[in-house]
């Protein structure tokens, strides 16, 4: 099993992946704000379905060999870092939409707020590759069971991922109403998450695959 140690910092990083926007928290957030706080978890429980697929994967092997692939790590890592530009443009853009933005949706049956959720989550690059890059270095053969090891950090990623995403299924209506009284604060979230949505695609996409 990892030492506490090992836990702690491992969370710390697990808090600072469900901080970073992304596709989850775009259709979380989207959802939420349209059709209500219960939508908004109904789909969170999709997503963490879709997340708990990969780490499974990771855990096994799966992901690990995949990008041992020739050329799949950079159809993931550009694919990935082309999303995430897209998503900085909608919202750098003349008129562009920021995530807090209050969004005219039609309302889903939780069958399809569940399947797109999971959908959401599996295909997203950002967490097969903090898995792939991210959890390796905290497994320690010397402290047993390597599946088991790979199994317990992961399930500390999706705690840490279920808690900061309900609070931010929770928080998103005052978090809007705030901005939309604030068109300044509006403004300043806009380019600041366009900004931040931007480096984290050059990132990925300069990303070496070392």
């Amino acid at each position: 099993m990892p030492t506490l140690e090992t836990l702690l910092i491992f969370a710390a990083l697990s808090l600072g992946l469900a901080a970073t926007p992304g596709p989850n928290m775009l259709y979380l957030v989207s959802r939420s704000l349209a059709q209500g706080v219960g939508a908004g978890m109904i789909s969170l429980i999709g997503c963490q379905c879709g997340s708990l697929l990969i780490m499974l994967c990771a855990a096994a092997g799966i992901t690990a060999a995949l990008f041992a692939i020739p050329y799949a790590w950079d159809v993931l890592r550009i694919g990935g870092a082309a999303y995430l530009a897209y998503l900085a443009w909608e919202c750098l853009r003349p008129g562009g939409q920021p995530i807090f933005a209050a969004r005219s949706m039609p309302r889903e049956p939780a069958s399809r707020l569940l399947g797109v959720g999971f959908a959401t989550a599996a295909l997203n690059p950002k967490v097969a590759i903090f898995y792939v890059a991210v959890l390796p270095p905290f497994i320690d053969p010397a402290l047993g069971d390597v599946f088991l090891q790979s199994i317990t950090l992961g399930a500390v990623q999706i705690v840490i991922a279920i808690i900061f995403d309900g609070l931010l299924i929770y928080g998103a209506a005052g978090v809007s109403r705030f901005l939309s009284e604030n068109p300044i604060w509006m403004a300043a979230q806009r380019w600041i998450l366009g900004g931040a949505l931007a480096l984290i695609a050059i990132k990925l996409a300069t990303e070496s695959r070392a």
